[in-house]
C-alpha cells in the first residue's frame, strides 16, 4: 500500500511540474510574440501613418534611411535601378546628399550619371535625385530615371540639326545659281544651263519637304485607323511604275514574281509609299544594266501569317557597319553618292516606322558588291486560314528562312538567303 502511495506521489509531482513548464513556455512564447520585429520597427513604428501607401503608388525609385542611414524603406524600382544592396544605399553621392539633409533640413536636388547595373557597357544611366526630411529621424529619397527622356531629346536635336543642314544644301544653291543666271542673261545658253540646274535643286528640296511631311505623318498617325485589305501586287507594280522612268535611264530591268493573290493588312497610301522607297532605293544604288526584282510569299508565325515583299538588287551593297545604322534618319552610307542620286536620306527611316505601325518589320541581307535584299514583313489580311495553302514553300521542300527570293523566269544571279532575323 505504501509503495502504490509513494507512485502516485512521484506522478502527481511529475505532472504538477509539467504543467508548471507548459505555462511558463506559454507566457514566453506570448512574450516574444509581443516584441517588435527589426522590420516592424522599420516600417509600422517608425514611419509614419500612411507613408507607406504612398510611397507603394508613387512611379518614382522611393528610398527611407533612418539616423543611422540604414534603409528602412525602398521600392522595388529603387532595387531594379541598383540603389540599394545589403540594406544601404549604394550611391555615395545620394548618400551624402541624405546625410546633409538631415543636418541642416534643406531639400536637394541633383542630376547624376550612375553605370548601368548588369552590363559590362560603359552606358550610363541618367537620374535625377531629389532629398527631403520626413519626420524629425527620417530622409525621403526620390529618384526618377531621365535616360529615355534624354535618348528622345538627343535624336530630336540631332534631327533638327540634320533638317537645317539638309535645307541649307539646296537653298544655297538655288541662291547661287539665281546669282549666276542674273550675271548670265546676256548668254542664253549658259541661262538655260543655270535653269535646268536650279530645277534640279529645287526637285531636291521638294522631295525632302515632301519626306518630312511623309515621316512626320506616319509617326504622329495612326495607320489602322483606315486600314484595309491591300493586295500585294498591285503595291508592287504601283512601285515598279514610280521607278520606271529612273530604271529606264540606267537600262535595269525590274521583274517581280513570287507567291500570287497576297494581301496585307494596313493603310494603302502608307505601305504603297514605303514599298516605292525600298525599289527606288534599289534602282538608284545599282549599276547600269542590272535587275532589281520584287517577290512576295506567305510565312507562318505564333501570332497568324505573315507577308513577305524582298526587293533584291545587284547594287554595291552595304557593308557591316553600315548595316545596323541605315534605317536612322538622314543617314546615308555614301554621301556623294545619295547627292548625286536626290537622296533625302529619309526614305528607310520612313519604312522603318510604317513597318512598325502596323505590325512588322524590315530587315537587311547585304554584302558589298554582290547587292542589297530589303525585306518587309507584315500581317497578311485574314491571316487564320484553316484550308491547306498548296502554294507554301515549304510543301516544296524547301525551308522558309533558307529558299531565294529567286522566282522569275531569268533569275538574278545567287544571293545568299536574305537573313531572316528574330
Amino acid at each position: 500500500m505504501n509503495v502504490d502511495a509513494a507512485v502516485a506521489a512521484v506522478a502527481a509531482i511529475a505532472g504538477l511540474c509539467t504543467g508548471v513548464f507548459a505555462m511558463l513556455a506559454f507566457r514566453w512564447s506570448e512574450r516574444d510574440q509581443a516584441k517588435p520585429t527589426r522590420s516592424s520597427l522599420h516600417t509600422d513604428a517608425v514611419l509614419p501613418p500612411g507613408v507607406d501607401t504612398v510611397l507603394s503608388v508613387l512611379r518614382s525609385s522611393a528610398v527611407v534611411l533612418d539616423e543611422a542611414d540604414a534603409v528602412v524603406k525602398a521600392s522595388s524600382a529603387a532595387y531594379a535601378l541598383g540603389l540599394v544592396r545589403g540594406g544601404k544605399l549604394a550611391v555615395e553621392p545620394m548618400m551624402q546628399m541624405a546625410r546633409d539633409t538631415r543636418r541642416d533640413g534643406e531639400i536637394r536636388q541633383v542630376e547624376l550619371d550612375l553605370p548601368r547595373r548588369g552590363t559590362g557597357r560603359g552606358e550610363a544611366l541618367a537620374v535625377s535625385a531629389r532629398v527631403a526630411p520626413l519626420g524629425s529621424r527620417l530622409v525621403l529619397l526620390l529618384v526618377e530615371d531621365l535616360t529615355e527622356a534624354r535618348r528622345i531629346e538627343a535624336v530630336r536635336r540631332d534631327f533638327v540639326a540634320n533638317v537645317s543642314h539638309e535645307l541649307k544644301t539646296p537653298v544655297g544653291a538655288l541662291s547661287l545659281l539665281s546669282e549666276a543666271v542674273m550675271d548670265a542673261s546676256d548668254d542664253p545658253e549658259a541661262v538655260t544651263r543655270f535653269a535646268g540646274r536650279m530645277q534640279n535643286e529645287a526637285t531636291r528640296l521638294t522631295n525632302l519637304v515632301q519626306e518630312l511631311i511623309d515621316l512626320s505623318r506616319v509617326q504622329n498617325d495612326d495607320p489602322l485607323e483606315d486600314a484595309e485589305p491591300v493586295r500585294v501586287d498591285e503595291l508592287v507594280a504601283e512601285a515598279i511604275d514610280r521607278c520606271r522612268q529612273q530604271a529606264g535611264a540606267k537600262q535595269i530591268t525590274m521583274a517581280s514574281g513570287g507567291t500570287a493573290d497576297l494581301s496585307v493588312w494596313g493603310n494603302r497610301g502608307q505601305l504603297a509609299a514605303a514599298l516605292g522607297n525600298l525599289v527606288e532605293n534599289a534602282v538608284n544604288y545599282s549599276p547600269a544594266r542590272t535587275r532589281v526584282g520584287i517577290a512576295g510569299r506567305r510565312i507562318s508565325a505564333p501570332g497568324g501569317d505573315l507577308i513577305e515583299i524582298a526587293v533584291t538588287d545587284q547594287g554595291i551593297g552595304i557593308s557591316e557597319r553600315d548595316r545596323d545604322r541605315i534605317f536612322e534618319r538622314f543617314y546615308r552610307v555614301d554621301p556623294a553618292r545619295s547627292r548625286a542620286t536626290g537622296g533625302t536620306g529619309l526614305g528607310l527611316a520612313i519604312v522603318k516606322h510604317v513597318a512598325a505601325s502596323h505590325g512588322g518589320e524590315v530587315t537587311v541581307w547585304s554584302a558589298e558588291g554582290q547587292g542589297s535584299t530589303f525585306t518587309l514583313r507584315l500581317p497578311e489580311a485574314g491571316a487564320v486560314r484553316d484550308r491547306e495553302r498548296p502554294d507554301d514553300l515549304s510543301a516544296e521542300g524547301l525551308d522558309d528562312e533558307d529558299r531565294p527570293y529567286e522566282t522569275f523566269n531569268d533569275p538574278l544571279p545567287a544571293h545568299p538567303a536574305p537573313e531572316v532575323l528574330p
